[in-house]
């Protein structure tokens, strides 16, 4: 199964816990796509990586989508020449969402071309070009590109090797190699990315992340982060998940009163206490995280 794939699956399950509410989750990223079929930026602008998410929110719950827009919007974009890494993992994910076989030819393997431009000479993928070296959030969206388009990436112990690179001395890992603290969705993303190429994870790296749970619920981006946020609490829950590991009952909790204080009556989330906005990714986190918390 796919990343995206699995992602999917479990936020499916988020109704579990949203019960009423998930009618207005589905308006929610009903309203997230114009009239071309894209979704906005949190300025409105249509792009591509908010548009996967809406996509992601909208299967997750059975919403409507602009189905045939929304391809023509993709279609446009072509082989991707002008795209950076994450937006052109960003249209690879859209055109899987939406269906491989609607492509027209060649498009996958024209894409796929464009998107090994961006792996590193350690075998990782990132898309900043003065970096040497690959990082997780890289190698998760190329790896996640790939199996979208039914493939795997070449060279696939390379990647895992570069991952290794980027372990931390706290046993975690980090998006930089050398460092001596890991930072969560960093360690998350890899032990995902490592699961899913048929390596085992340490399991140290369970301990690591749940000593990142905040004492009022929800998973802090780095260790003395101020505050949690909704994105590292859904990496957490999932890369634990991945661990076989189970929050306690009373973490449980917590997690659950967090994520109830991101919640708005417009039906999305917010992405932390300090946020004012909402958007389609965020609240595809928190689908993530409730479907996670619902097994």
């Amino acid at each position: 199964m796919s990343l995206r794939l699995q992602l999917l699956q479990i936020a499916r399950l988020a109704p579990r816990l949203l019960g009423d509410s998930t009618d207005r989750v589905r308006d929610f990223y009903r309203l997230q796509f114009n009239a071309d079929g894209a979704a906005g930026d949190r300025a409105g602008k249509p792009d591509l990586y908010y548009t996967i998410f809406a996509l992601a929110g909208a299967q997750a719950l059975e919403a409507p989508i602009p189905a045939d827009r929304t391809r023509a919007w993709l279609a446009a974009h072509g082989e991707g020449a002008e795209l950076d890494l994450v937006h052109l993992g960003a249209l690879i994910r859209c055109w899987g969402a939406l269906g491989v076989e609607q492509m027209s030819s060649g498009l996958a393997d024209a894409l796929l071309a464009r998107l090994e431009t961006f792996r590193k000479p350690d075998g990782g993928y990132e898309g900043d070009p003065n970096l040497p070296h690959g990082t997780a959030y890289g190698a998760f969206v190329a790896l996640g590109a790939y199996q979208d388009l039914g493939r795997t990436p070449p060279r696939p112990l390379q990647l895992v090797r570069s991952l290794q690179r980027l372990r931390t001395a706290d046993g975690a890992w980090s998006n930089a190699p050398g460092l001596p603290v890991g930072s969560l969705n960093a360690t998350a993303g890899a032990v995902t990315l490592i699961r899913h190429l048929g390596v085992p994870a340490p399991t140290e790296a369970g301990d690591w992340l749940l000593a990142q749970l905040h004492a009022q619920g929800g998973f802090l981006a780095v260790p003395q982060a101020p505050l949690p946020d909704l994105l590292s609490t859904a990496s957490a829950l999932h890369a634990l998940s991945c661990l076989d590991r189970r929050l306690s009952a009373e973490q449980h909790e917590r997690c659950l009163d967090f994520i109830d204080t991101l919640w708005s009556a417009e039906g999305g989330f917010h992405g932390h206490w300090a946020d004012d906005h909402l958007d389609g990714e965020y609240t595809f986190y928190g689908l993530l995280a409730l479907g996670h918390l619902s097994l």
